[in-house]
């Protein structure tokens, strides 16, 4: 079997690995926190809560694609697997049950809040080691911090 190798060395390519993995782990976990909470959300802002959560899954995985396949192309080897998603996610979990739309829009603005904060680390230590990967991550970071204005604004 053939190895897949990119074009960068193993010092950048391991600052790489690191900030491309952290950013698929942040953006599997959202896009499987704001589907629990698009599947039980309660309130009188049910509708455009539902339909704004739905949004962020499909950012989240457009984006998980990105960076997995930015990794393969770089001969890094991403990893999505459940077991590593949870045990390595930083993001707040939804109560079970029910959840009261203000409670859905703090937990969701709670969470790309801190996703914004490791992206923009992310950009930053990549700005050397592969300017390629960062723009890929400020792209995603863009996106993100939309959301976090939009959700933001309805606490």
């Amino acid at each position: 079997m053939a190895a897949i190798t990119g074009a960068l060395p193993p010092d950048e390519r391991k600052v790489v690995g690191e900030a491309l993995q952290g950013a698929l782990i942040d953006l599997i976990d959202l896009s499987l926190v704001a589907k629990q909470a698009h599947w039980n959300i309660v309130g009188h802002h049910f509708r455009p809560l539902h339909l704004q959560l739905d949004e962020i899954v499909s950012l989240a995985r457009e984006h998980t694609d990105v960076m997995a396949e930015r990794a393969v192309a770089l001969g890094i080897n991403p990893d999505g697997r459940s077991a590593t998603v949870a045990r390595a996610t930083e993001l707040p979990q939804p109560d079970v049950g029910w959840i009261n739309d203000g409670k859905v829009v703090a937990l969701i603005t709670d969470a790309l809040e801190g996703m914004v904060e490791r992206m923009r680390e992310r950009v930053k230590a990549t700005e050397e080691a592969d300017p390629v990967t960062q723009d890929l991550l400020i792209k995603a970071t863009q996106d993100l911090e939309k959301q976090h204005w939009m959700m933001q604004a309805q606490r």
